[in-house]
């Protein structure tokens, strides 16, 4: 598979920087673990079929110390041991916030509930603009298709 163009962040100079000032911002904006960010990411990109964002994601999280049992449960989290309460409360947010249009009340206010027993406003947002910067890579390199493996495997 070939990409139907670079990376629509590539072409355009301004747009790049940008994205990854948001990224940064993100990531050093809360206490919230990496891995649990990780594994949003991951799960985000499985629900999108960002196979790019699957394979780097997956890659990113090896090298940070996660686990190959739990990366390869991550699609199935619900019916696994393996995630804390914390974790799945941030996957369950991380699928309906991804998923809108599924049903009337896109985040069902149980979800949100949850999420926010265990994590405070500030990680809250750390995890609601991660979750919206993980779509927003999955439409890049969905859309221009963007193939998996290649840049990731240094």
């Amino acid at each position: 598979m070939s990409a139907r163009m670079p990376n629509p962040a590539a072409v355009l100079p301004e747009a790049g920087p940008a994205i990854f000032q948001l990224i940064k911002a993100v990531q050093s904006g809360g206490d919230v673990p990496g891995t649990t960010l990780g594994l949003v990411h991951l799960r985000v990109s499985q629900i999108n079929g960002c196979g790019y964002c699957v394979v780097g994601g997956a890659l990113t999280a090896q090298k940070e110390g996660e686990t190959d049992e739990r990366l390869h449960s991550v699609a199935a989290w619900r019916e696994t041991p393996y995630f804390t309460d914390e974790e799945r409360a941030a996957l369950a947010l991380a699928e309906y916030a991804t998923r809108l249009a599924d049903r009337p009340d896109a985040v069902p206010d149980a979800v949100w509930d949850e999420a926010a027993r265990h994590y405070d406003e500030k990680q809250l947002a750390q995890i609601v603009l991660w979750i919206g910067v993980s779509n927003l890579f999955n439409r890049l390199n969905a859309t221009t298709r963007q193939p998996a493996g290649g840049t990731w495997q240094s």
